[in-house]
C-alpha cells in the first residue's frame, strides 16, 4: 500500500490549499462550508486550513468556496503548494485514504446487511448505495483498492436482487 500511496503522490505532489476565517455569527456560512469541504474529500491541516490535491476541478472548487466565503464576511487565501518532504507527502495521502476507506468499508457492510432485508428495501437500499458510491469515488483521489471492493459489494447486491425477481 505504501507503495501505491508513493506513486499516486509523485502523480499528484502539489496540493491546492485553503486558508479561510469566518465570523463566528451568524453560523450558516460556516456550516455551508464545511459541507461543502467534507464532499470534496479535504482534508483538514489545522484550524481554518484545508487541503486537497491540486488539479484544476480542485481549484475552481476551492476558488468558488473563497468567493462564499468573502460573501460572508470573511477572509481566504488559496495556495498551491508542495510538502517538504516524501514522507509529508505520503503521511497526507494515507490521511485521505484512510478517510475514503472508512466511507467505503460503510458501503461494503451496508450491502451485506441489506442481503437480509425484504427485497422492496433491499432496492431502495442498492439505489442509496449507487449514489454514496458515486459521492466517494469523486473524493478517492489515490483510487483506494477499496473502492474495487466496495464496488463488488453493491454489484452483488444488484445480483441478489435480480435472481430473487
Amino acid at each position: 500500500m505504501v507503495t501505491l500511496l508513493c506513486d499516486a503522490m509523485a502523480r499528484k505532489s502539489k496540493w491546492i490549499l485553503l486558508a479561510y476565517r469566518l465570523p463566528r455569527e451568524p453560523s450558516a456560512p460556516r456550516i455551508a462550508l464545511w459541507r461543502r469541504l467534507k464532499r470534496l474529500g479535504a482534508l483538514q491541516l489545522g484550524d481554518g486550513l484545508v487541503a486537497l490535491p491540486a488539479d484544476s476541478r480542485n481549484r475552481e472548487q476551492l476558488e468558488w468556496l473563497a468567493d462564499e466565503v468573502h460573501d460572508a464576511g470573511g477572509d481566504t487565501t488559496l495556495w498551491v503548494a508542495e510538502p517538504g518532504t516524501a514522507a509529508q507527502s505520503r503521511d497526507l495521502a494515507a490521511r485521505m485514504s484512510a478517510a475514503v476507506a472508512l466511507e467505503y468499508a460503510a458501503v461494503i457492510e451496508g450491502a451485506r446487511a441489506a442481503a437480509a432485508t425484504p427485497p422492496a428495501q433491499r432496492r431502495r437500499t442498492l439505489a442509496r448505495l449507487r449514489r454514496v458510491l458515486r459521492a466517494i469515488r469523486s473524493r478517492d483521489y489515490f483510487s483506494s483498492r477499496d473502492g474495487a471492493k466496495a464496488t463488488r459489494a453493491v454489484e452483488d447486491l444488484a445480483s441478489q436482487i435480480e435472481v430473487a425477481a
